[in-house]
């Protein structure tokens, strides 16, 4: 049995406080969901955050955020997509986490403020992915970035768009990318294995806002679409390598477990990570997971260096 450590716990129960978002519109949840900018000595001193508007394939303009640490050589580039079951989430959900990955992997991240559905369903938020991928590197050198040194990662959904990236990188003849890291990704779309029916209900992510989410991610009929659910792809032996970071007490666990075993069987460099006693979505939530967010950040700087 999974014992949860004490600050999951209390996130758990402050949950069950108000009406869950799944019950609620997109943007009614939206508006619930206030992120209050991380204060703490254990912030760290970047010598920039800066936010970039670029435009994306179908004239649409995103913005990017771009965190630059002091350095006197150029630098390795991290393009990170915030989690938020492609329906909520944004630059400042992600700021947190970014800030730490920028320091500790002593890398550029850059992290994109994609468009969410329903107002703006598959493929929408995967284009805007990709295309913001395709922006930094044609531009990571007049920043500072190191061109040989090119990652995508991600949390949950954004771990989803992630990968995604990834494989069109690899297929489509984009840019060459040294690694992917992905935090609790979403990898198939179906809502059955075991660790579904382990954490449900009450473990962060419930059964009943994961189907939420997806329904208002794309129809039905795409979930097994492999651009959808990556699991599905046919053939991965030209991925990156890859860490995949699983919280323990998570319904996304075992597609996780089964996606990185996927990529191990052809032939990948795949590091699996388990975070004992944590649950969905705990990355950059500063306000419970603190010490687990600069953990888990740590972990990533040592498998990319």
């Amino acid at each position: 049995m999974t014992t949860l450590r004490k600050e999951a716990v209390h996130y758990i129960e402050d949950q069950h406080h108000g009406t869950p978002y799944y019950k609620v519109t997109p943007q009614e949840a939206r508006a619930a969901r206030t992120v209050t900018q991380w204060q703490s000595p254990k912030k760290p001193q970047l010598a920039s955050i800066k936010d970039q508007e670029i435009s994306v394939r179908d004239g649409a303009k995103i913005t990017l955020r771009i965190y630059t640490p002091f350095h006197d050589q150029p630098l390795p580039v991290i393009v990170y997509y915030h989690g938020g079951g492609w329906v909520y989430g944004n630059l400042d959900s992600a700021d947190a986490g970014c800030q730490l990955l920028a320091d500790r992997a002593q890398a550029i991240v850059v992290s994109v403020d994609y468009r969410l559905a329903p107002e703006f369903p598959f493929p929408i938020p995967l284009h805007d992915a990709y295309d913001s991928l395709l922006w930094v590197h044609d531009h990571m050198e007049s920043f500072g970035g190191d061109v040989s040194q090119l990652t995508v990662a991600g949390d949950s959904a954004g771990g989803n768009l992630a990968t995604v990236v990834a494989y069109l990188a690899s297929t489509m003849r984009g840019p060459t990318l040294q690694a992917q890291v992905l935090i609790y990704p979403v990898t198939n779309v179906n809502f059955t294995t075991d660790s579904y029916h382990l954490y449900g209900e009450n473990f962060g992510l419930d059964i009943q806002g994961m189907k939420w989410f997806s329904q208002h991610y794309t129809d039905e009929s795409n979930f097994t679409n492999p651009f959808v659910s990556p699991l599905q792809l046919e053939d991965v032996r030209s991925m990156p390598k890859t860490m995949i970071i699983a919280a323990e007490a998570d319904v996304l666990f075992d597609e996780g477990q089964s996606y990185a075993q996927k990529l191990m069987d052809a032939g990948v460099a795949v590091e699996h990570v388990t975070m004992p006693g944590l649950i969905h979505s705990y990355f950059s939530k500063m306000n419970y997971f603190e010490d687990a967010t600069i953990e888990t950040v740590e972990k990533i700087a040592q498998f990319l260096k």
